[in-house]
């Protein structure tokens, strides 16, 4: 597997010109618009990566972007990978691997996720301060020692400081956050109205189908991750939500997640 990460991202860096990005960001369903904000360089669809999956979800472009955003080397994976679609933990993760190749040194993750803390509406976005996974670790087998440790800690798998600088800007900025744990299930069925209670009982605050696994993957690699959701949908309502509500809801707030991490970014 490591030769295979190795070996695409040598392939990468001969597209992009050897562009050594310093911020990696992952766009989930709904807000992969926030690329057209980058001034890209290269562009990479996922098909002609060699070892790299295809993404299969609607809303995913399923595109690596490179370029320059707020005066930073960046790469944005316009879509992601999913557990559901079929593939491995291994292949679910496997970019955020190659992005660590490519010399990232920070990871930022977003996604579209169901509220389960009653407090929070349609539209906010809650930073992610902690998670409770429900999938496959996709650590199990046999460790990469050259990329990190066989037991790695997850004390701070959401750094601290990186959100103690999304809270100053968003009181700068009058953006409002909320924030909470989320919780990372298999899907690809939206969750039962019993699922989300028991959620909230194990102490979740959303809860969606990815960014788990890519988070555990990063801080096995030592990089430091900010992540948010954008909560697309109540789980505890009685509102029937669809992928392409999802997809609406995602694009709305996705202005006011941009607006925070272009911030973020430009202040590292």
């Amino acid at each position: 597997m490591l030769e295979k990460m190795k070996q695409t991202a040598a392939f990468i860096a001969a597209e992009t010109g050897d562009f050594r990005p310093e911020v990696g960001i992952i766009l989930g369903t709904g807000l992969g618009d926030f690329a057209e904000r980058i001034e890209v360089s290269a562009s990479i669809d996922y098909k002609d990566i060699p070892n790299f999956p295809v993404s299969t979800v609607e809303g995913h472009r399923g595109r690596l972007i490179f370029g320059m955003l707020e005066g930073r080397r960046v790469v944005a994976m316009q879509g992601r990978f999913h557990y559901y679609e079929g593939y491995t933990m291994q292949q679910v993760t496997f970019p955020v691997r190659v992005l660590k190749l490519l010399g990232i040194r920070y990871l930022f993750v977003s996604n579209a996720s169901g509220g389960v803390n009653t407090s929070f509406s349609v539209g906010d976005l809650m930073v992610i301060t902690d998670h409770i996974n429900l999938m496959p670790n996709p650590l199990i087998g046999p460790n990469l020692a050259e990329l990190g440790p066989r037991f790695p800690d997850m004390h701070n798998c959401y750094d601290r400081e990186l959100i103690a600088r999304a809270t100053r800007i968003a009181e700068e900025r009058n953006i409002k956050l909320q924030y909470g744990v989320y919780v990372g299930g298999t899907g690809p069925t939206f969750e039962t109205q019993a699922e989300y209670r028991y959620f909230k009982a194990i102490g979740g605050d959303a809860a969606g189908m990815s960014t788990v696994p890519e988070v555990i993957v990063a801080r096995h690699m030592s990089i430091p991750v900010f992540g948010v959701s954008v909560i697309t949908n109540c789980g505890l309502s009685d509102e029937i939500g669809d992928h392409e509500d999802v997809q609406r809801q995602g694009a709305k707030a996705g202005r006011k997640m941009a607006e925070l991490f272009m911030e973020m970014i430009r202040t590292l």
